[in-house]
């Protein structure tokens, strides 16, 4: 069954009659998470008390993802990460294709949250920012590849692959902007010696409509049914 939806500032805005019609009945307002936040629908993550107290590099929950535009070679343009702020919900992700231990993982939560958006007809209200940080081996060719290899539905029109144009690029948009650290090291995976292996953090960002984070999953991919039903709350929140 498609998920309901109602629009969450109309949600805002019924709170300030929800004292008048209390008498006639309870009126369920969206006055964001147990942190007081309204600009997050869901609640804290866990250890939330603690874990805000850290300076933690990359935005994380109830901050606003920062602005930077990045080519999008399989759409053949430049997409912002903020260029769906007021339109879209977000999920981005930062990997680079050759790898086979955890960005596989990643990826894959991505995309079932983009199966779920088609089976569950709210594709048009998210959009999906998978990253490279390796744009001398992720060309665009090899970036499609590794979607069909993935299973991304490009049908559903919500999948951007961003890649900067080089090394540095790519050391500026995710190390410098978003926070998400990466080193090169010897050699590849499986005796691929051409191939470049990193060392990365691991980072899955659900960011709302208006550009602020419900989730920051890191240590490794979020489980799919976590990432799913997140989604999906904050798209029955909204």
């Amino acid at each position: 069954m498609p998920i309901k939806r109602v629009d969450r500032r109309t949600l805002l805005a019924a709170g300030t009659t929800a004292v008048a019609t209390a008498a006639a009945g309870c009126v369920d307002t969206f006055v964001g998470g147990e942190s007081g936040n309204d600009d997050v629908v869901l609640d804290p993550p866990e250890n939330y008390d603690r874990r805000k107290d850290l300076d933690i590099p990359y935005p994380t929950y109830g901050e606003q993802i920062p602005d930077v535009s990045v080519p999008a070679p399989l759409h053949d343009r430049t997409v912002s990460t903020r260029e769906f702020v007021g339109e879209r919900h977000v999920m981005m992700t930062f990997i680079y294709t050759s790898c086979r231990t955890v960005c596989p993982g990643l990826t894959a939560s991505l995309r079932q949250v983009q199966a779920d958006s088609v089976e569950q007809e709210y594709a048009d209200e998210i959009a999906f920012l998978p990253t490279t940080f390796d744009p001398k081996q992720d060309t665009p060719e090899r970036l499609r590849t590794y979607g069909e290899e993935m299973g991304v539905n490009d049908d559903a029109d919500n999948w951007y692959f961003l890649r900067p144009e080089t090394p540095e690029a790519a050391k500026r948009v995710v190390e410098d902007t978003f926070g998400v650290a990466f080193e090169s090291g010897e050699g590849g995976h499986g005796g691929d010696t051409e191939a470049t292996m990193f060392q990365h953090a691991s980072v899955v960002l659900l960011v709302n409509k208006d550009g602020f984070v419900e989730r920051a999953y890191n240590g490794g991919p979020p489980g799919a049914s976590e990432a799913r039903t997140d989604a999906r709350a904050v798209i029955e929140g909204w």
